[in-house]
């Protein structure tokens, strides 16, 4: 422990003697009589404790000292407990992202597929493709979840951590800002089941680099107050009730791992998935393995959001605003952490104690 301005210790010292002195030096005066002398003897001498009211005051006095000093430690691990989850976001970046949003889509005939004057003239017009809107809807739903880490996961062919999971919201807005068609150039399959495995070690990896932070000593504390739990749990089981995967994708999985079996493995974990389908056809939504990974989300905890419109994706990004809550506890290192109270709160009491005593009558100076 150190002082950041250790110079007002000396003043207060300083203070103080001249305090002493000046009591020293004016004397209040009494009436004497010629028996002074005989009070004067060890036999009539007052007691000890009745300097005790002094005592503690000059106690009082030190410890506020101290603290006004502002005492820090150069280092400390501190406890961080917030109403938050670790959530991650894991965004489908496959070729049919880059489709408008909301589109009327005719059946696909030849007559369809002719290109005409009128199709290049429409396409003139700014239009808000599904991954612009995902992405708005996204930034909304971030900017709500003050009290979260939120991490950031990308896949079409395969799957990329954009942003590690993190509490500092600007960051992962400014990587979503920064997401575009060409961002996994020469990609453009959909492989949703790799993107939830990947999402799945985040977490389960952070988990177990706060178990390490914790100690030893800690684990050992939680599994004698919990002896349910066992030996045989992985570590930071415990927080992992508090771990959230949000999957945005407009198509069924056609590249790499089943994602039904991924679903397994995230329930396995404790870790909730909810599904945004961004502007699903319905050819697509009626498939049997579409519909068979509808019924997975559902089936271990989440909730599956069809978002045809822009305003579809705002909605289910409030109401995964307002469904997901929990606790959540960090333990970032700080440096020159303030431990004031520690000599703030003792010097409160002893100023209390020390006007107490002098309600007490035998404490009364009557001279």
């Amino acid at each position: 422990m150190r002082f950041l301005h250790p110079e007002l210790g000396w003043w207060m010292l300083g203070a103080l003697a001249a305090l002493g002195v000046l009591r020293w030096r004016v004397k209040r005066r009494f009436v004497a009589s010629t028996t002074i002398g005989w009070l004067g003897s060890s036999e009539y001498r007052a007691s000890w404790l009745r300097r005790l009211p002094l005592a503690v005051l000059t106690i009082a006095v030190l410890l506020l000292g101290c603290a006004l000093m502002e005492p820090v430690l150069p280092y400390s691990q501190t406890v961080i407990t917030s109403r938050g989850l670790d959530i991650v976001v894991a965004l489908d970046l496959s070729s049919s992202m880059l489709e408008e949003m909301g589109r009327i889509r005719p059946p696909r005939t030849f007559q369809n597929l002719t290109f005409t004057a009128r199709d290049s003239a429409a396409a003139i017009h700014p239009v808000k493709t599904r991954l612009t809107a995902t992405k708005d809807a996204i930034r909304s739903f971030v900017t709500a979840r003050r009290d979260d880490r939120i991490a950031l996961v990308v896949f079409s062919d395969n799957a990329y951590v954009v942003c590690p999971l993190t509490f500092d919201h600007e960051y992962v807005v400014r990587y979503v800002d920064l997401i575009d068609d060409q961002l996994l150039r020469g990609e453009g399959m959909t492989a949703i089941g790799d993107g939830l495995a990947l999402s799945n070690y985040l977490l389960a990896s952070t988990s177990a680099r706060d178990a390490i932070e914790r100690g030893p000593r800690r684990d050992l504390a939680e599994a004698r107050q919990n002896p349910a739990r066992g030996g045989g749990e992985q570590p930071g089981g415990a927080d992992r009730r508090n771990q959230v995967v949000i999957l945005f994708t407009d198509g069924e999985n056609n590249k790499g791992r089943d994602p039904v079996d991924v679903l397994r493995e995230s329930n396995a974990a404790n870790i909730r998935v909810h599904m945004v389908g961004v502007d699903l056809e319905e050819e697509v939504r009626s498939k049997p393995q579409v519909q068979r990974l509808f019924q997975s989300v559902g089936r271990y905890g989440g909730r599956y959001f069809n978002a045809s419109t822009a305003r579809d994706l705002e909605l289910a990004s409030r109401t995964l605003d307002r469904i997901e809550k929990g606790v959540l506890v960090s333990r970032p290192f700080v440096r020159d952490a303030p431990v004031y109270e520690w000599f703030a709160v003792p010097a409160l009491v002893c100023l209390a104690l020390a006007m107490a005593l002098r309600a007490v009558p035998f404490f009364i100076d009557y001279t």
